[in-house]
């Protein structure tokens, strides 16, 4: 990542970290049934405002804790029993950034990890033990049936696919060739429809699985110079959501959603998050901190990073003479200036 993305993007203060110091503090249903008990340790009656008015705040807190955690209990249902003995998990796109990330932190716990990517320099197992790579275009279809064909030789069945390729082409439409449209729509969206319809067989076959879709906030808030990324991303989005509802006959196989904003990986380099308290840069590392514990926890879901991504969708329900002004006031628009990745990345 650039310099100038670092100095303009990288705050020490951000709304992220106020809101997890609130979630640690004034925002945690267990932290704050201590004010109650020390106010009546102390003497105080029941009727003494001190006392009532924290136990009030405390048990609001508590119902709120307790809303949400039904809320997502009926939305994605029990989680599934994740055994990282006997699973082996499938990552496109996983030569860097936030996919090598996971493959070598699960490798390190003793996790059996395919990568598929077209950009490995050497195949077969990486210095990361229980890593695997294997160099495979994900857009071609042909090419993804090989590179089944010997992962289930040599690793077993798929029991976790994580979608995680993309390419990014930083420019006006108008500059973009034909080869740039094909390239993305085959790395961005026809690499998902390749792996789902040739690994989810054999997850319903085990009778377990979990597929990640790693999208981007930027389905929702596609700035200029994002014509072509944005949508993929979006079709990616909506094919997560469908996927989930078709999913209900097979409870077994969880679906998690990951709409990241701007990570500090190759993909993006020279790209400057418009916002650094609102929309902070995230590191690649807490990215995968979340995807890995939803995984092992055997959840389905959504994962939104950093904190505007879950609010993303409101942006659309403004009038649209307050959207074109968020725009302006935001500077999302001038993100992709300084843009510097290449098309051959693959994150």
């Amino acid at each position: 990542m650039s310099s100038r993305s670092r100095s303009s993007g990288t705050s020490p203060l951000s709304i992220d970290m106020l809101h997890r110091v609130l979630q640690q503090t004034l925002l945690n249903p267990v932290l704050v049934w201590f004010v109650p008990l020390a106010f009546r340790a102390q003497t105080f009656q029941y009727h003494h405002p001190p006392l009532y008015l924290s136990a009030l705040y405390a048990a609001i807190i508590t119902t709120l804790w307790l809303l949400n955690y039904f809320n997502t209990q009926l939305a994605f249902g029990p989680a599934r029993e994740f055994d990282w003995t006997e699973e082996v998990v499938l990552i496109t796109g996983g030569g860097s950034g936030l996919g090598l990330l996971i493959a070598e932190v699960y490798g390190m716990r003793g996790v059996t990890v395919a990568v598929l990517d077209k950009n490995v320099a050497d195949e077969g197992e990486s210095e990361a033990r229980n890593v695997y790579f294997y160099r495979c275009d994900v857009g071609d279809l042909a090419a993804v049936e090989a590179a089944k064909k010997r992962v289930e030789e040599e690793l077993g069945t798929v029991t976790v696919l994580i979608n995680n390729a993309a390419v990014v082409h930083g420019k006006p439409l108008l500059q973009m060739s034909a080869e740039d449209v094909e390239t993305s729509f085959r790395t961005n969206i026809m690499a998902h429809y390749n792996t789902l319809r040739l690994f989810l067989p054999g997850m319903i076959k085990e009778g377990k699985g979990s597929v990640i879709t790693v999208s981007s906030v930027l389905a929702t808030l596609p700035p200029k110079m994002c014509s072509l990324y944005a949508p993929t991303k979006a079709a990616a989005t909506a094919l997560h959501h469908a996927l989930t509802a078709e999913f209900e006959e097979y409870p077994f196989i969880k679906t998690l959603l990951v709409t990241p904003g701007q990570m500090s990986t190759p993909l993006f380099n020279g790209v400057r998050t418009p916002n650094g308290f609102f929309a902070p840069e995230l590191e690649p590392v807490d990215v995968a901190k979340e995807v890995i514990a939803a995984i092992d926890q055997g959840r389905g879901g959504e994962i939104a990073m950093p904190l505007f991504s879950r609010w993303a969708a409101v942006y659309w329900v403004l009038p649209a003479s307050l959207r074109k002004l968020l725009r302006a006031w935001s500077g999302m628009d001038k993100a992709m200036e300084g843009f510097r990745g290449t098309a051959k990345k693959e994150e």
